[in-house]
């Protein structure tokens, strides 16, 4: 935001210039239960390469009271715009701030949220990207690292957790004193504080001579179902996979994983701190894919341990491979870990990373996953899709391209030069090129420093007999989205293609060929003269990434047999390969709609179940025909109750397919059902209509006028908790009246005072798809408010209105002119501007889709 910005060019000046030694922080939160602000004094020390040169440091806070380099009072009226001058500094320095800094209760900097179960004060630190300075005055930038020593007053009786080891506290009173030891060399970002009332659980990770102290944390309201044993079984796995593949010992003095309520994200890596959004612990009933998923959050943080907090980043422009890495990592160790539950998590990723990269990569916004990161502005903007998802997807390719004993042979070189050290890309590269025997330079270039997504597509023919006469996969480079920078490319692929036989009902793999595919076109002589199987998939494993098409006798073989697959992953991947189809306008939605009710019936993986869940309601909501969607809908509402009804009682796919109705219900038949599991007037063997579930239901109920406010504030009366305020919020904003809107829109946009939390419920319940009359006078609004939202908010709480808010249920040519009228007028901000770029882009694919849905309706009545 203004006067917090730091750029590329100013952290390489600085990091030339200072050497960073150790911070000593002391931080006051005795009146943490009171609010406002809490006093934090900062001695750093550190070197300059030329003495008599001038820096500066960084620190967000209302005021400063003593600011002292070597000995010598600097004017407090020196402090301005997010930063500290340091005029004339010496070959050694010492400097020491002391501030007012500010609680936050948007999940930025030291947030500070009130349980109403208890009324107890709970506080966390989220500090990535530039956050610490909001906490204490730091050198915000990843490669100057330093040693952090943390001094915490608190309220007696408090847990206070940090990088280090929690130390006994000391004093008497009603405040006592916990001193933390120094950590190693880490940078800013991962440093941490967690305080208040958090009760825990403790173990430990043996290995040899090898002890980890363990702990997981939560509020007391939540202890009831935080289940330990379980988070700790998936963490040692975790231990035990990255210490063998990454030949090199967990390099922090104890691991805690807190979690922590109105997290913005999964989960933080801090060093030996990770701090997780709390509603990893289940409430209530949940799927064994909310599991899986945190799980996967789990190994994801584990491996920052060493791929981020050990060997870090020199600069943001290299987020990707931090992320990447340990998104890759979480899959390969759910994969091949002892003892994994979740050994088939390929499925997964190829079902939710692969869609969202896919998604991202056809963005205006769409980037190298070697972004050129300038400033702080980009780089908050760059947690997408690219960075995570394409960036792990290219990895697990380079993986098939380099073998996987080779890749981390050189991980673990990577490690033993750079330990507690800042890194590029290229020496990582140059550590893999080194055990592979591969030159990676061309394939980096083709990978990583290009934008956009290739398209793989079958040619073959065949005889009278059905004998193969020629195959050969074809590569497009569609042209990318206007807007974009760079130009399509084609791209050397690592892929399978499986030839699959429907055998006894099933399609069973019979054969695998793995090449490698360049250029426009690749022969595959291995299938000429062999009798063509029912289904040729492209692709097969997902090695690759790419947009993979099936021939015609294929894919018609797959609508029909989708379900027959014997093992999840190829079906995964027909069930995304048809969902891009339908996104980009060549399958339509009434047809992606017939796939799904003839294949969701026999599938049995419950992540992929849910996923499609969620992308039928999407393309009916945003795809289909308008003359069409309400008879879609209705198909789709009957189709998700007799499953539920069908479904094995207390099955995870029952528990989806009541979620599912709930999303959709609009019939009397299918309300009553629903008020009446919600009333206890009705029953279905096995569903447990539990704290959950009881809000969704009422949700559908008052977003379709058949409950009112006095439903939702007995509701609200039954769960009393911070969750069921959260529910009611986006209750209330989802109720069908203008009035609700109004007020719902008021206390977002034209008030500050909202959690992030409450404001992403608010927002959340106001777009209701079946609303969409009642919400259109808020176009106009939006764009007149927008530009003054992201002036004045933070980050996340401004991203939150500005995607949340722009009116994408108007799919029209006139959104799409009035938003291209208000980015030609308006000047906004890069990251501002790439922001609605992004929500524009979904208003023009859903116009193209509709058109091709129409089309496809109209050829279906001869016309």
């Amino acid at each position: 935001m203004p006067g917090t910005n730091l750029t590329r060019e100013e952290a390489r000046t600085r990091a030339a210039l200072l050497h960073v030694e150790s911070y000593e922080i002391d931080v006051d939160l005795s009146s943490a239960r009171e609010g406002g602000t809490f006093r934090s004094s900062t001695v750093v020390r550190f070197t300059a390469t030329t003495p008599g040169a001038d820096s500066f440091i960084d620190l967000v806070a209302p005021g400063v009271s003593e600011i002292v380099l070597n000995g010598r009072a600097l004017p407090l009226e020196s402090f301005a715009d997010s930063r500290i001058p340091l005029p004339g500094l010496a070959a050694e320095n010492e400097l020491k701030v002391v501030a007012d800094c500010a609680y936050t209760n948007t999940g930025e900097g030291l947030h500070r949220f009130v349980d109403p179960v208890d009324g107890e004060t709970y506080l966390y630190t989220q500090f990535e990207v530039p956050d610490a300075r909001r906490v204490f005055a730091s050198f915000e930038q990843p490669d100057l690292k330093a040693a952090f020593t943390f001094t915490v007053t608190a309220p007696t009786g408090w847990a206070v957790v940090s990088n280090s080891p929690t130390p006994q506290p000391e004093g008497e009173g009603d405040t006592r004193v916990w001193r933390f030891s120094p950590t190693g060399r880490i940078s800013t970002y991962i440093t941490a504080l967690i305080a208040g009332p958090y009760v825990g659980v403790f173990d430990e990770y043996r290995s040899g001579d090898q002890v980890v102290p363990l702990g997981v944390y939560c509020r007391p309201s939540l202890r009831e179902f935080l289940d330990a044993d379980a988070i700790f079984t998936v963490t040692r796995q975790g231990f035990d996979y990255f210490q063998e593949k990454f030949d090199c010992p967990y390099p922090f003095e104890k691991y805690d994983q807190l979690f922590v309520p109105e997290f913005n994200a999964g989960a933080m890596e801090n060093a030996g701190a990770v701090t997780f959004r709390d509603q990893y612990v289940f409430r209530s009933k949940v799927t064994d894919a909310a599991y899986e998923a945190r799980a996967s959050t789990i190994l994801h943080e584990l491996a920052h341990m060493w791929f981020g907090n050990l060997v870090t980043m020199e600069w943001w422009n290299d987020l990707w491979l931090n992320e990447s890495f340990a998104t890759y990592a979480e899959s390969v160790c759910q994969a091949e870990a002892a003892g994994s539950q979740w050994p088939d998590s390929w499925t997964t990723f190829a079902n939710e990373m692969k869609t969202w990269a896919y998604r991202q990569d056809q963005l205006p916004s769409t980037h190298p996953i070697m972004a050129e990161i300038n400033d702080l502005e980009d780089v908050m903007v760059n947690f997408d899709g690219i960075t995570y998802a394409k960036g792990a997807s290219v990895l697990k390719q380079l993986v098939a391209y380099v073998g996987q004993e080779e890749f981390f042979k050189g991980v673990q070189a990577y490690f033993k030069a750079h330990s507690w050290g800042n890194t590029r890309l290229s020496d990582l590269l140059g550590a893999l090129e080194q055990t592979s025997g591969r030159d990676l330079k061309a394939w980096s270039k083709s990978w990583l420093e290009t934008a956009g997504i290739n398209v793989l597509r079958p040619r073959l023919e065949t005889d009278a007999d059905g004998v193969i006469t020629s195959f050969s996969v074809l590569q497009e480079a569609p042209a990318l989205p206007a807007g974009a920078k760079g130009e399509a490319v084609l791209r050397p692929h690592r892929i399978a293609i499986g030839a699959y036989e429907l055998k006894e009902g099933q399609l069973v793999r019979t054969e695998r060929i793995e090449l490698d595919v360049d250029g426009a076109e690749t022969a595959v002589p291995q299938l000429v003269g062999k009798q063509r199987p029912t289904v040729l998939l492209l692709n097969d494993d997902d090695l690759s990434y790419a947009k993979v098409r099936l021939d015609a006798d294929s894919l018609a073989a797959v609508t029909e047999h989708l379900g027959a697959f014997t093992t999840s992953l190829p079906r995964a991947l027909c069930w995304a390969s048809a969902w891009d189809m339908t996104r980009d306008g060549e399958l339509a939605t009434r047809d992606y709609l017939a796939l799904a009710l003839s294949g969701l019936a026999r599938e049995s993986d419950i992540g992929v179940v849910q996923s499609v869940q969620r992308q039928v309601k999407l393309a009916l909501d945003m795809y289909a025909d308008p003359a069409w969607r309400e008879q879609g809908l209705q198909r789709w509402a009957a189709a998700a109750e007799e499953q539920l009804r069908a479904a094995a009682p207390g099955s995870d796919h029952q528990l989806a397919w009541a979620r599912a109705l709930s999303a959709v219900a609009r019939t009397e038949g299918q309300l009553d059902l629903l008020a009446g599991l919600l009333a206890g007037s009705v029953e279905l063997d096995g569903l447990a209509v539990d704290t959950e579930l009881r809000w969704v239901l009422l949700s559908r109920l008052v977003a379709t006028g058949r409950a009112d406010e006095a439903a939702i504030t007995a509701e609200l009366e039954r769960d009393s908790t911070a969750a069921g305020q959260e529910r009611a919020a986006s209750c209330r904003a989802a109720r069908p009246t203008a009035e609700a809107k109004a007020e719902a829109w008021a206390s977002v946009v034209e008030r500050d005072d909202l959690t992030n939390y409450v404001q992403d419920a608010v927002i959340g319940g106001f777009g209701q798809a079946d609303q969409r009359e009642l919400l259109a006078p808020y176009a106009e609004k939006y764009f007149a408010a927008i530009k003054g939202v992201y002036e004045t908010r933070s980050h996340e709480i401004s991203q939150q209105i500005v995607v949340g808010l722009y009116p994408a249920l108007q799919v029209s040519p006139s959104t799409l002119e009035t938003t291209d009228a208000w980015l030609a007028s308006a000047e906004p901000a890069p990251a501002l501007r790439r922001m609605v770029v992004e929500s524009r882009a979904a208003v023009e694919r859903a116009l193209k889709a509709q058109a091709a849905d129409h089309a496809a309706g109209s050829r279906a009545l001869g016309h």
